[in-house]
């Protein structure tokens, strides 16, 4: 029996975000320390496993209630589910032909929910990656995030951008341009332009990550109201926009200058414009001031409880480490490995 494996690992945005719907520019890299996995193999129908990730049981009616609150209603299954019926009228619009083999698929992931680190979206690009392989289809690169995103937001209704899922599709660190000017269409599809970046392993960034499960919120709980400002076209959202997107270029800059220093007062200023035009949640908000006042820059890794930032040197972390700990963040470096 042939056996399918396929992940897609957790993400940060590094820079720009939240302006990748928005025209803007971003860098994100991927976090190998989580991951979402997928197993897919022939069976004699198509049958989606229940993930032990798939709450359904509670103690009490507030055990429910507060996973609800923590994690919101989501669950792996509707998000196979919704891939598997886009992938295949994807293929029946563009006279790709798929066999009629059928099969068994099943997730596990380790990517902690609602904290920003695309989980999500990780499932559906692992799902896909197996799906390509299962029915032997070739979709270009620069098209899979976009097809990724046609899943959240055509078939889930979840209100994202593309800056995820092209970091998860892609891998390692890349910065992507989505002005008006670099976007194009496809098979229906929009993407803009990306660039990987190469890190040196010998002196990468010195980024570390942190989060705190009870600090999360679901993404689309900041996007909509944003959604809704850009367009009632409020200037204060359109210039913080074009904000993110020149510090991600500097932040490229900085990181081709190996300007780590330059790099951390960049991090700091994509929170500070973040919050100019946010409400954050006040947990959230300590998590960034105390690792400020740990010595370390800090921002948002995307819109839930996790931040990422820089640290000068070994004892900072260490300090970093030690202050986040006392409010329950758990923290780590960033795994450079396989860069």
């Amino acid at each position: 029996m042939e056996i399918i494996r396929h992940r897609a690992f957790a993400r940060a945005g590094l820079m720009g975000n939240p302006s990748d719907g928005y025209h803007g520019k971003t860098i994100s890299l991927v976090l190998k320390s989580f991951a979402a996995k997928i197993t897919l193999y022939e069976w004699d129908q198509v049958e989606i496993v229940m993930s032990e990730n798939d709450h359904s049981k509670f103690r009490t009616v507030d055990d429910l209630v507060l996973d609800v609150r923590l994690h919101g209603y989501y669950g792996g299954l509707r998000l196979i589910k919704a891939t598997i019926k886009r992938f295949v009228e994807y293929c029946r619009n563009y006279q790709i032909p798929l066999h009629d083999r059928t099969f068994s698929i099943r997730y596990e992931t380790t990517i902690p929910r609602q904290v920003g680190m695309a989980g999500s979206s990780a499932i559906i690009v692992a799902t896909l990656r197996c799906l390509m392989e299962f029915y032997g289809v070739t979709i270009p690169l620069y098209l899979q995030p976009s097809l990724v995103l046609s899943v959240e937001e055509g078939e889930l209704g979840i209100t994202a951008g593309l800056q995820d899922r092209v970091i998860q599709v892609y891998e390692g660190m890349v910065f992507m341009d989505f002005s008006e000017a670099k976007m194009r269409t496809e098979n229906q599809l929009t993407y803009g332009e990306y660039q990987p970046m190469t890190i040196d392993s010998q002196d990468p960034p010195p980024l570390y990550m942190a989060f705190k499960a009870d600090a999360s919120e679901p993404t689309e709980i900041v996007h909509n109201n944003l959604r809704v400002r850009w367009q009632e076209g409020d200037p204060k959202v359109h210039q913080a926009m074009r904000g993110f997107a020149e510090l991600a270029e500097e932040a490229r800059t900085a990181i081709e200058k190996k300007d780590w220093r330059e790099l951390a007062i960049l991090v700091d200023r994509n929170f500070d414009l973040r919050r100019s035009i946010c409400r954050i949640a006040g947990k959230q908000v300590e998590m960034v001031e105390m690792a400020r006042q740990a010595g370390a820059s800090a921002k948002f890794a995307g819109s839930g409880g996790a931040i990422i930032g820089t640290y000068p040197d070994e004892k900072t972390y260490q300090n970093l480490k030690e202050t986040l700990e006392k409010i329950e963040c758990r923290v780590m470096k960033v795994d450079w490995g396989g860069f």
